[in-house]
């Protein structure tokens, strides 16, 4: 189950890093996105910094910090859960690959609390 839990947390890091380079760069289809799903493009630099907070924290929790790994996971479920509830609100069904991200941090999140760093 470690391993599995490794695989899934890493995926999640490295989802987490690209799409906040890709917020911080203000790469244009995360523009057209952001458009249509009606979120300011100021308010990328801060979506991106939470992206990386999150990734940092997946990290940590990787690295020997368990802790901080499920706290960030949880972070980044939070932050999949609003991302879709914005593009839904906003009537934008293009929200397809926040909802496997979405799975993925979840995945993460189980995985790490079952994992060797708890007693559950």
């Amino acid at each position: 189950m470690y391993a599995a839990y490794v695989a899934v947390s890493a995926v999640v890091v490295a989802y987490c890093v690209f799409s906040a380079v890709m917020d911080f760069i203000r790469y244009e289809p995360i523009l057209v996105s952001m458009t249509k799903a009606g979120v300011p493009h100021s308010w990328l630099p801060r979506l991106g910094a939470l992206k990386a907070a999150g990734a940092l924290g997946v990290l940590l929790g990787l690295i020997g910090v368990p802790w901080i790994g499920a706290a960030a996971a949880v972070g980044i479920v939070l932050f999949f859960v609003g991302a879709i509830a914005t593009h839904v609100r906003a009537r934008d069904t293009s929200f397809g690959l926040a909802a496997a991200f979405l799975a993925l941090a979840l995945a993460a999140l189980v995985l790490g609390v079952n994992g060797p760093g708890y007693a559950i």
